[in-house]
């Protein structure tokens, strides 16, 4: 019987070969590029929380798919689902040696133990992005702004910015005497993507009977310009509802500074927006790709006030979103706009054998100092044997340095798409030809 352990991943899991990774890390400089120049800053938390810091406040379905155990301690432990919650430890424990408001961006893998699907798995990246100690329009708008920059620093195409409004849902279903059933009732609301207005409709008339299911149905129906939705929406709640009015003007407010900035046609109201997660007291947004709208929202937040007083009397007001980069991967790949990333290193110095190791990692050193990359293949083996390994990684260039070419103080290089080599007469005018050849 063999003693070898099959090699597997868990179901909901998988592996990142260099291509894949590289397109990874890609997108994510990215991501982290537009969210600097939003003057957020990065920060980092544990993936091991204690259970009862990720459960406080996640709701029923968010504790379903938590992965909870006991450690070696016998401590009650679970890793984090996502990056708000932990967020909001960190700020509640932290806030003292920080500023406000504060912006920050967290780049990291969530885990959650839910059914895996096309662009779906149980450990994934998520890149957060929130703004907190301000609860105002104009932080709203920014995560708003930094959403549709984003995907266009991806270069996603097209893409639609959903936005609502919690407390508008919330206070319409006040006013139909469900403020018992605001939770389940905004489940079956942000299911309708999946499962379509009919059932909905049949989900909702068994929590509120059919005449109510028939008003909710009405409320999330967008109409035909965002200003019309806000206007039924309103004329929907109670008559002189303070909260639902107050949210009407945020979201109007919204609306203007988008509209100004350009952005306009990427950003529509839809009061069909509830986001799952009971955390969220005001704005929220979801947002999906015109090219592939079945993907699912591919970067999602909202706004959350309370969600620190769960670990701290102070108040912190924050906003954010967060961006689910392998649906996205995975939709990219789908659409061909995954673009292959640059080749690391760019340049292989073979090893012929005939050139002191220390000639070849010098010419190594000198190429990395001028910003390009390179590496020196470490044993003298035949031409076609290197050759072969960086045709494989994805190197474009091989540097021939031998005992001839080094008495010459020549430098010849092969390419090795073209199949061809040149000699160059010094080492600047090799590096220069490099640089050309990395700029396109």
């Amino acid at each position: 019987m063999s003693s070898l352990i099959e090699p597997r991943v868990l179901k909901g899991f998988r592996d990142y070969l260099p291509a894949a990774e590289m397109a990874r890390s890609t997108l994510v400089d990215k991501l982290e590029a537009t969210f600097r120049s939003f003057g957020f800053v990065p920060i980092d938390t544990p993936a091991l929380e204690y259970a009862e810091i990720l459960l406080g406040k996640g709701g029923g379905e968010t504790d379903k798919q938590v992965y909870r155990f006991k450690d070696n301690g016998a401590r009650d432990v679970a890793l984090r689902f996502d990056l708000t919650v932990p967020f909001a430890r960190f700020m509640a424990e932290h806030c003292d040696e920080l500023y406000l408001p504060f912006r920050r961006y967290h780049i990291g893998k969530v885990w959650r133990g839910e059914n895996t699907q096309r662009g779906r798995y149980r450990e994934f990246m998520q890149c957060d992005f929130d703004i907190v100690g301000t609860d105002c329009a104009s932080a709203d708008a920014d995560i708003v702004l930094t959403i549709v920059s984003a995907m266009k620093a991806l270069d996603v195409g097209g893409v639609r910015v959903r936005i609502n409004h919690r407390a508008l849902m919330n206070r319409f279903l006040a006013g139909q005497g469900l403020s018992e059933k605001l939770v389940p009732v905004l489940r079956t609301v942000d299911k309708q993507d999946k499962i379509g207005p009919e059932e909905t409709k049949s989900l909702l008339a068994e929590e509120t009977g059919d005449a109510i299911a028939a008003k909710i149905m009405e409320f999330i129906r967008p109409e035909a310009t965002s200003s019309a939705t806000l206007a039924k929406m309103l004329a929907l709640c109670e008559k002189d509802d303070e909260q639902a009015a107050a949210a009407g003007t945020r979201l109007s407010e919204v609306f203007a500074i988008v509209e100004a900035c350009g952005f306009g046609d990427s950003v529509e109201l839809d009061p069909g927006i509830t986001r799952g997660l009971d955390y969220y007291t005001g704005i929220v947004f979801e947002t999906n790709l015109l090219a592939m709208p079945e993907i699912g929202a591919v970067c999602s937040g909202g706004r959350y006030n309370e969600l620190a007083s769960l670990y701290t009397t102070r108040q912190l007001p924050g906003v954010g979103a967060a961006v689910g980069l392998d649906r996205l991967l995975t939709a990219l790949e789908t659409l061909g706009k995954l673009g292959a990333a640059a080749p690391v290193p760019f340049v292989l110095i073979a090893n012929t054998g005939s050139a002191p190791l220390l000639r070849l990692h010098g010419a190594a050193v000198g190429l990395r100092q001028a910003g390009i990359s390179c590496e020196v293949y470490p044993e003298a083996k035949k031409m076609p044997h290197q050759y072969a390994y960086a045709e494989k990684k994805g190197t474009r260039f091989a540097l021939l340095l031998d005992e001839q070419s080094l008495a010459r103080h020549v430098y010849p290089l092969r390419d090795l798409v073209r199949r061809s080599t040149t000699e160059f007469s010094s080492f600047d005018a090799l590096a220069g030809f490099l640089k050309g050849a990395i700029a396109g």
